[in-house]
């Protein structure tokens, strides 16, 4: 008899989870409070200043080609990655053409022609990366757990810091250096400038994040018989008197909570749980989007990396004209960011201006995700995935070794669906 399964949450995490378990033979519904499925990468409606309609993101968000399992869930919902993202080599290049360029090749000899190559570094700022690189390796990416990301790259130049790791990290991890997790960094740096051929390549959406998995993913489940419930926030989360779980009245045998942490917490507020005092304590941090137009603005490449600081608050922007959108649409990326919406949008402004020449663009949307992702420190304890006996949690946040990424919540859930 089939497991009748709940999954509350239709972020990546929790589609993904909804797919595995569909194909174990769950009879499977999906809650979702939103309208739009997809959680933090999701699609967003808006308009251009001539009142054209364009789909917008609520983050811009980058795949690498080490993400195996969310490759291969586009894959299994009938979406080609090779037909809507587009693979660079990865690629730190700042305006004025310094930054490193990993090429396609075997690792690491492709991250060693890289940084010889490296434009804007000194022969001493290259030898004390490839030492230190080397060093990292031969200790198997392990270091203690109370490490930061700045303590862990003491023996690097401070130019390597700021043009490298510095934006790596906050890319990956969305936690300052002085404040990420060496640990975490090193895994990602393992899985991917480490991995095999193409690891470390870009992958870079070429439509909306809508398109990219979710939409596809519910309508592959309501083709097998799951029910995808848009638009309903549950409210009331009980063990049943007959065994199994009470979802706003509706019994299920088992319940995945694919949600964030906060509102897993408040589901769980008539009890009081180790789980929910670990998913309680994470600090989260904030992505804000910054999204402009301007008819003739187009960059070199799709996507520059920016000087950032105080003033200057962005680390990236992406030219969605050179990625399937309208020309001149730009996305500026300001990870782990500090401050009100409207101040940031001028700095953003003010920072296009100052750093690559661009006068005039409209600002058309700026998106603050202040829940983006939790603060990934050293020695972060996260909640576990059994949660109670019948009742599991899924995420980008739950305890597993990456940060909060799509790769994180789409192996979390489908760890979540083979627990099931």
């Amino acid at each position: 008899m089939a497991l009748r399964t709940a999954i509350v949450g239709a972020g990546w995490a929790g589609l993904a989870a909804a797919v595995a378990a569909t194909q174990a033979g769950h009879a499977v519904t999906v809650f979702e409070a939103a309208r739009t499925l997809g959680g933090r990468a999701r699609a967003l409606p808006a308009t251009l200043p001539d009142g054209t309609p364009v789909t917008l993101d609520n983050g811009q968000h980058i795949l690498i080609g080490a993400y195996r399992d969310t490759l291969a869930l586009m894959r299994t919902v009938g979406v080609q990655p090779e037909s809507v993202l587009q693979r660079l080599p990865l690629s730190l290049v700042y305006p004025d053409g310094s930054g490193l360029r990993v090429p396609t090749g075997p690792a690491p000899f492709n991250l060693l022609a890289g940084v010889l190559c490296a434009k804007g570094w000194t022969w001493r700022d290259k030898w004390r990366l490839l030492r230190t690189t080397l060093r990292w390796r031969l200790n198997g990416f392990q270091c203690a757990p109370s490490l930061s990301v700045a303590e862990l790259g003491h023996t690097l130049s401070p130019r390597v810091m700021a043009t490298l790791v510095e934006p790596l990290c906050v890319s990956a991890l969305n936690t300052p250096t002085q404040q990420a997790s060496a640990q975490v960094f090193l895994r990602v740096l393992q899985d991917s400038l480490f991995a095999g051929p193409g690891g470390a390549d870009l992958l870079l959406p070429r439509t909306d994040l809508g398109a990219l998995l979710p939409d596809a993913a519910a309508a592959w489940l309501l083709q097998r018989g799951a029910q995808v419930v848009a638009g309903h926030r549950v409210t009331a989360l009980h063990t049943s008197t007959q065994g199994g779980w009470q979802v706003d009245g509706q019994a299920f045998d088992r319940v995945v909570l694919a949600c964030p942490a906060p509102e897993a917490v408040r589901l769980l507020s008539h009890t009081a749980t180790p789980w929910q005092t670990i998913a309680a304590a994470l600090r989260c941090e904030a992505i804000t989007t910054v999204y402009t137009h301007h008819p003739d603005a187009r960059l070199t490449a799709p996507l520059i990396a920016l000087p950032s600081g105080p003033d200057a608050p962005a680390q990236f922007v992406f030219d969605r004209g050179q990625l399937g959108g309208p020309a001149g649409l730009l996305a500026w990326v300001v990870s782990a960011s500090v401050g009100e919406r409207e101040t940031l949008q001028q700095q953003v402004l003010a920072q296009a201006q100052a750093q690559l020449g661009l006068r005039g663009l409209t600002p058309l949307q700026t998106v603050v995700e202040k829940r983006a992702t939790f603060a990934c420190t050293p020695g972060l304890e996260r909640p576990p995935m059994q949660v109670a006996p019948g009742l599991l949690a899924c995420g980008d946040y739950v305890a597993g070794p990456y940060p909060a990424t799509l790769e994180g919540a789409v192996r979390s859930g489908l760890a979540a669906a083979a627990a099931l």
